[in-house]
């Protein structure tokens, strides 16, 4: 039986004519730079984050670079963040001339671990105070312990830019007065990142991307440094870049936004019939971890996040052989990520490589990243559980 990592077919061919008229009626307005299909998106994709304004961006990497510059971060700053992500965190800090401070993750969840957040904010507040802003990853599709990071934030007066490229939709419980509210990511911090790359819960057709933020006048400053800090045309009071998201990218994404939740739901069902699977086969706690974390428990919440299932993700010993046995049988599957972001090459010369964070360590040696999208029928979910039966049972 052939199993994919990600199989799009099955979710284009039921669009794919709607998608067409589409598409064909933007390529017939001549309309080809942001426009009304563009705005359309930005505030539909705001309203279902529960944010007060979108902007609509070329990628979910210039989201991030726009959040940063929009929030005046740059030359010697620093900015808190997790090494265990995808290179787009770093590397979008690093492009502003600011630079990356990591912090090690939380063993159960792979987000970022607040309590260590808290060591290196109190250690920062005592010298320079250089660190003028946290980057929590929302990692595979679940919110970091939003409600610690906000707190800190407010204590040592830095911005949060949630990086939730990979979790549209996920949401967070927030104790207040009047019991649990429950936050949509991309609705609690200053900004708000997503990308729209087609391999997430909500892909386009190419690159795309949305910064989310309740600052009307912060949005106001992205829209124009997404346009060379243009406004109006041709006079530049600062120096932006060319981020616009396309507008043929834009209209396939309204398309999609409406059958979002149904997906989510689709990729939440199959992670249950995994864990079942898995305890079925007596694989569930050794050797295979499922890693998910519970922040806190709520009394009324019925679960402690909304997680959206971006990636699967297992932890298991022999990984790499596992992988490899995965795929002779036509299973796909993948490592994110095989090195944490200290360890690359190019931060060689920054001495990063000097840095350990056992845990992220750990993360990248073990993690590996099982299919998940919604068509998946159980019969597939099944044969994934059993090969790796068999693999640990040989």
């Amino acid at each position: 039986m052939k199993v994919p990592l990600l199989d799009l077919q099955p979710q284009m061919q039921p669009l794919r004519e709607e998608i067409l008229t589409a598409v064909t009626a933007v390529i017939d307005s001549t309309r080809y730079i942001l426009g009304p299909e563009v705005a359309g998106l930005e505030d539909e994709v705001a309203s279902y984050c529960g944010a007060h304004s979108g902007v609509g961006v070329s990628s979910g990497t210039d989201a991030l670079l726009v959040s940063l510059m929009a929030l005046g971060i740059g030359q010697g700053d620093l900015v808190l963040t997790t090494p265990y992500t995808f290179f787009a965190t770093m590397g979008s800090i690093i492009r502003t001339g600011a630079m990356p401070v990591f912090c090690d993750i939380d063993p159960v969840s792979f987000n970022i671990d607040p309590e260590a957040m808290a060591e290196i904010l109190e250690e920062d507040a005592r010298g320079e105070r250089r660190i003028r802003a946290i980057m929590p990853v929302h990692l595979f599709g679940q919110c970091a312990a939003m409600e610690r990071i906000l707190e800190l934030a407010r204590r040592y007066e830095v911005a949060v830019i949630e990086d939730a490229a990979q979790a549209i939709g996920a949401e967070y419980p927030m104790m207040t007065e009047q019991g649990v509210v429950w936050k949509r990511a991309g609705s609690m911090g200053d900004t708000g990142c997503f990308s729209f790359f087609p391999s997430k819960n909500l892909g386009g057709i190419g690159d795309g991307g949305m910064v989310t933020t309740n600052e009307p006048a912060l949005a106001g400053r992205l829209r124009s440094l997404r346009n060379h800090g243009a406004e109006p045309k041709y006079f530049h009071a600062s120096i932006g870049g060319n981020f616009r998201l396309d507008p043929i990218q834009a209209t396939v994404l309204r398309i999609k936004l409406s059958h979002l939740e149904s997906w989510h739901q689709g990729r939440r069902r199959n992670s249950e019939k995994y864990r079942q699977y898995f305890s079925d086969s007596g694989l569930n706690g050794s050797p295979v971890q499922l890693p998910e974390a519970v922040y806190r428990d709520f009394p009324d919440a019925a679960d402690h996040n909304f997680h959206i299932y971006n990636q699967f993700i297992i932890r298991v010993p022999r990984r790499d052989e596992l992988r490899a046995y995965l795929q002779e049988h036509e299973i796909g599957c993948e490592v994110y990520y095989p090195l944490c972001l200290h360890q690359q090459e190019c931060l060689k010369s920054l001495d990063m490589s000097t840095r350990h964070f056992p845990v992220a360590e750990q993360a990248a040696r073990e993690s590996l990243a099982l299919p998940i999208y919604p068509e998946l029928s159980d019969a597939q979910i099944q044969y994934v559980v059993e090969t790796i039966h068999s693999f640990y049972h040989r």
